[in-house]
């Protein structure tokens, strides 16, 4: 009888794990309830404050962020300058004045980006090579592109400052002059 017993209990555990085998898996509290769904933009940044400064970043979706890849010329050969995202898309100011203060939806300190408290628009300084040439590849944590939500840096600028953001200096790290602006536009 126990070989009976046994045989009926393996048959019941392979159906149970046959059964089990198509079923989707249990989403943890981790899992995202939607899909990540990658969306890409542009920005030409243009000359600003009589500086020569310009260039041509992409930017793409990423789960968590939004990556920022590129090149800006027209820089100090191996100089450094604030890299932010600003609160408006309008770079119609000869000074880029016109947009506004650093993007900041959640009212929190200036600060490094991925380092204790910061503007979602606060990113690392970038680095020019010696001819002048800052590669960027930016990574900004938190920021969404073109979903609609309080994180959403699509139609805001990117701005090139003149000096090295200090990341504790408030409100924006204490980066001088705006040398280039440049609005982010969602590609179709």
């Amino acid at each position: 009888m126990s070989k009976r017993i046994g045989t009926v209990l393996a048959s019941t555990l392979i159906v149970g794990l046959s059964a089990c085998a198509g079923a989707p898996a249990p989403r943890s509290a981790a899992t995202p309830a939607t899909p990540h769904v990658s969306r890409q933009a542009i920005a030409n940044l243009a000359s600003a404050s009589g500086s020569l400064v310009s260039g041509r970043l992409t930017l793409s979706t990423a789960p968590g962020g939004v990556r920022v890849r590129g090149d800006i010329g027209g820089l100090r050969p191996g100089s450094l300058h604030g890299f932010h995202v600003h609160e408006n898309g309008d770079c119609s100011a000869v000074d880029a004045a016109s947009a506004g203060g650093h993007f900041n939806p959640e009212n929190k300190p200036h600060g490094r980006a991925g380092q204790g408290a910061h503007h979602a628009g606060d990113a690392d300084n970038l680095i020019a090579d010696a001819g002048g040439v800052a590669h960027v590849d930016a990574w900004l944590p938190g920021a969404a592109l073109g979903d609609g939500s309080a994180h959403d840096i699509n139609g805001r600028a990117l701005i090139v400052h003149a000096g090295a953001d200090d990341y504790s200096s408030q409100p924006a790290g204490n980066a001088g002059a705006r040398v280039a602006c440049g609005v982010i536009r969602l590609l179709p």
